[in-house]
């Protein structure tokens, strides 16, 4: 049997890179004879990720373009050269599928393989499609998306099979209350500013029951010094304050309550292990897509919803104090999740990039 060849595309966050490891790993868990070929961006978090986990890594010298204003102009130069970096990576390795996993970086070496006529998949994960799979979805042959209400905007080409995540969380015990409440705090792969600063000017109000909190916080390279500060600065004790977390599935087994930004494999992840949070959608994000996102947690009430609009200290400090002295509406969110629960999600998504493949033979 023929060695067949898979090409994984999608960057710029670890919600587009996580994803992808997952379904390689599945992909060559049903097929020991595949290679994997991750495509991505030049950024060094992105290098990183890959290194630690061994991944066959090519980046492509590519910026996104939606939403970055001037700095849009430099991108849109980058994308001719990107294409022709993709069209000789193509020619080399002569894929027998290539899947964008979602995000700038996708673009290029989707949109290629399918002139080139090779088999394409892409992957959708938020509710409202991103503008990078909105020019791609006529050009390939079918699209995953992680939410059902997603369906409509790919034109019959869409399968509703949710979205991959690491395995770890869907097996992850439940959390054992006790008297202390337990919160991880994290802005996405690279950290939230925004997110920090509202955390930090928070602490003042919750230093009577410093005492009672938990806390582990993902700060991101640029802010963990001075987070780490301010913890220190408020006689907070019981605290891990890390740059990034790379083993994230324990930090979520071991909290009661994440606040969080609600990039789309956050989301994924939370339905994923049925945890409760309280999510700070990213204001800017394209199409608004963080508070769609968020939104469909908080309709089946398996999250609560602040957007940065509305944020205060003393409206997030109110919340943790709820949660604190109401630690059965943790547990009832929890529950709440299991109807959005998809199981065996990279399984089935592996099965169809297999169907793809064997239609090509």
């Amino acid at each position: 049997m023929k060695e067949k060849k898979v090409i994984l595309s999608g960057g710029g966050t670890g919600g587009h890179l996580y994803p992808a490891l997952a379904l390689g790993q599945k992909l060559h868990e049903q097929d020991f004879r595949v290679q994997l070929i991750f495509i991505g961006s030049e950024r060094d978090f992105e290098k990183k990720i890959m290194d630690k986990y061994g991944a066959n890594f090519i980046p492509l010298k590519i910026e996104g373009i939606k939403g970055k204003g001037l700095k849009s102009i430099k991108s849109f130069f980058l994308l001719p050269l990107s294409f022709i970096k993709s069209l000789a990576i193509l020619l080399r390795v002569k894929p027998d599928l290539v899947i964008g996993m979602g995000g700038y970086s996708s673009g290029p070496i989707v949109l290629a393989a399918s002139l080139m006529k090779f088999p394409t998949l892409i992957l959708e994960q938020n509710l409202y499609p991103g503008f990078t799979n909105r020019v791609l979805v006529r050009w390939v042959r079918k699209a995953v998306v992680s939410f059902e209400n997603s369906l409509p905007f790919f034109k019959g080409k869409g399968v509703f099979l949710g979205n991959p995540v690491r395995e770890e969380f869907y097996s992850l015990p439940p959390k054992q209350r006790n008297n202390k409440l337990t919160l991880l705090i994290f802005g996405g792969s690279q950290g939230s500013h925004f997110l920090n600063q509202a955390v930090v000017a928070t602490l003042p109000l919750l230093k009577k029951e410093k005492d009672t909190l938990r806390v582990f916080h993902q700060t991101g390279n640029a802010d963990f010094e001075w987070v780490k500060s301010g913890y220190i600065r408020n006689e907070f004790r019981d605290v891990v304050v890390s740059p990034y977390f790379f083993d994230m599935s324990s930090y979520f087994q071991k909290s009661d309550l994440i606040i969080s930004r609600a990039g789309a494999t956050t989301i994924a992840e939370l339905i994923a292990s049925r945890k409760a949070s309280l999510l700070v959608p990213f204001a800017r994000a394209s199409e608004n897509h963080q508070l769609r996102n968020a939104r469909e947690l908080e309709k089946i009430q398996g999250a609560e919803v602040l957007r940065e609009e509305d944020f205060s200290p003393e409206r997030l400090a109110e919340r943790i104090l709820f949660f604190l002295k109401n630690k059965d509406k943790i547990t009832e969110m929890e529950k709440n999740l299991e109807p959005l629960k998809k199981e065996r999600v990279a399984d089935r998504i592996a099965f169809l990039c297999f169907e793809l493949m064997e239609r090509r033979s």
